[in-house]
């Protein structure tokens, strides 16, 4: 027994002693996990006595240990409803049709076990780890796990020599999963690449966050990039209804009377996430077997007469309390929820507009960032068609400020919906972004002599603004006169039809009209110091 203690000490002490591999038979790790240490020594405990400890097993024999077999069924039994009904094959894994349908790429490479570099990217939930677990089982290439967060470069190269030298002998390839793969920075991830395009390791990277801004471009270029999305509501009932029914992995031992509301339910709050959705009903079962004592195994795994779990609706609620909002603050949510607003405030569409305002309220969005997007749109896609729209849109940016939530998302509300119900013009938008183009890109014109300032006597020696006319001194308040130079001519303003704007362009039309005319008649004496 003192023998087996010391082999116990020394697993824990160094993974590299190992125990001599033929004491591993299924028999034998049977009668091992029932050897009580505290126990007189039976015939196999004192056989062990006289075994040693010998050079590390092969790679096909793992990890495995003396007390491997109850430490993994510990360790299992202590596993999430989400853990335990991940697929093991294809045929077990739900969505993403796009790409593993019928005939579709990442299925046809699987099938001819050709995989090669592939990036996962999506929210929480939708698969990528789960995944990843079934090219594992099927791939005969050998595979490796890897926490980003967890590992470091060390452990990168440690496995890059396990690949070259396993390709080299034993002509078998290696995959690396690594998990939350944006978490390493560019110079982990600029380990990888040489032998990623030698072919020496296949990589799968799983990340959440937008793999072209998170992943270096080389590594990107050397990998295909598969677009998980959130999962359907017909996936998550199918996935639900499995874990009911499976009594292997899920909870098909118990007798549950599962309402189809309550997992329609379940199905939406979840939001196409399979994790919580999973969770959630884990918790809604279990929580209704402690109120019910005599809901235990019985008649092969079944609950007996009068156990059974009811899961309805009421239930489903208290599961998951609340909807979570996905949502970050600094990701493509963030830019694709505000380039939703916007566009829907231009496209004159009020019910989307409020729709995309609440997401990005709910999730947490910062209220000066909504502000600043529904001013913007206020003057460039607004505009002077109605110029009301830009006040209203600053006094939402102060109230905002002042107020705070939840009250400041009434003047927000307000300020969008005005905008998306107001007409249209970007004609001043586009104004300043033709003239912006011509400074930028065109000769720089200074400012003719007339206009020049003339407000100190030095000015009027050196003839700045003699020769300017001054508007009000003649009729109509306009006088017809040079304000660009004769090179930079050029229309920039063009109003349009719409709202207010309209009253401006025949404001205009009627200026021409005057200059074509001539010039108009001097009212009083010339202001010549203007």
């Amino acid at each position: 027994m003192r023998q087996l203690e010391s082999l116990a000490t020394s697993r824990d002490k160094s993974n590299k002693n190992k125990i001599f591999s033929n004491f591993f038979s299924t028999e034998n790790e049977e009668k091992l996990q029932k050897i009580d240490v505290g126990s007189k020594p039976n015939k196999l405990s004192t056989d062990l006595r006289f075994c040693h400890i010998i050079s590390p097993m092969s790679e096909n024999e793992g990890n495995r240990t003396l007390f491997r077999g109850p430490e993994q069924a510990n360790i299992q039994s202590a596993s999430p409803l989400a853990v335990r009904m991940r697929p093991r094959k294809l045929s077990e894994f739900f969505g993403q049709k796009h790409f593993l349908g019928s005939d579709k790429l990442l299925t046809r490479m699987l099938e001819a076990d050709r995989l090669s570099s592939v990036i996962f990217y999506g929210p929480p939930g939708v698969g990528k780890t789960s995944l990843a677990a079934v090219i594992a089982n099927h791939t005969k290439a050998k595979f490796h796990y890897l926490s980003a967060p967890a590992a470091n470069v060390n452990d990168i190269r440690q496995v890059i020599g396990q690949a070259r030298d396993r390709l080299a002998a034993q002509r078998t390839r290696t995959v690396l999963f690594i998990d939350e793969i944006h978490r390493f920075n560019r110079a982990q991830q600029d380990v990888l690449l040489d032998d990623v395009e030698a072919g020496i390791l296949i990589l799968i990277g799983a990340t959440t966050e937008n793999p072209f801004f998170s992943v270096n471009s080389p590594l990107i270029s050397r990998s295909t990039v598969f677009h998980f999305e959130p999962l359907s509501r017909e996936d998550i009932l199918q996935l639900l209804k499995a874990a009911i029914s499976d009594s292997e992995r899920g909870l098909g031992k118990f007798d549950i009377e599962a309402e189809d509301k309550a997992l329609e339910f379940l199905a939406v709050m979840s939001d196409g996430d399979a994790r919580k959705a999973l969770t959630a009903l884990e918790v809604g079962v279990l929580s209704q077997m402690a109120r019910t004592p005599d809901a235990k195994r019985t008649n092969g795994g079944r609950s007996g007469a009068g156990a059974r779990i009811k899961f309805n609706l009421d239930v489903a609620k208290e599961s998951i309390q609340q909807k979570t909002i996905d949502y970050d603050g600094t990701g493509d949510t963030h830019y694709d929820l505000a380039s939703a607003l916007q566009k829907s405030m231009r496209g004159s569409d009020p019910d989307a507009t409020v729709y995309w305002l609440a997401r990005m309220l709910a999730g947490g969005e910062d209220l000066r960032f909504i502000a600043r997007r529904i001013a913007v749109c206020a003057a460039e896609d607004v505009g002077n068609a109605d110029p009301m729209a830009t006040v209203l849109a600053a006094a939402a940016v102060e109230i905002s400020e002042f107020v705070g939530l939840p009250e400041a998302q009434l003047a927000l509300a307000q300020a969008a919906l005005y905008v998306a119900c107001a007409p249209k013009s970007n004609a001043a938008a586009s104004a300043i972004w033709r003239a912006m183009a011509d400074v930028k890109e065109q000769t720089t014109q200074r400012v003719p002599k007339h206009l020049k300032d003339s407000h100190y006597p030095a000015t009027k020696k050196a003839g700045f603004g003699v020769d300017y006319k001054y508007p009000h001194d003649y009729e109509e308040g306009f006088v017809p006169q040079d304000y660009l130079p004769a090179a930079a001519k050029k229309k920039y303003y063009v109003p349009t039809d719409r709202g207010r704007e309209k009253n401006m362009k025949c404001y205009l039309q009627k200026l021409q009209s005057l200059i074509e005319k001539g010039i108009p008649v001097e009212d009083g004496a010339a202001r010549k110091d203007r």
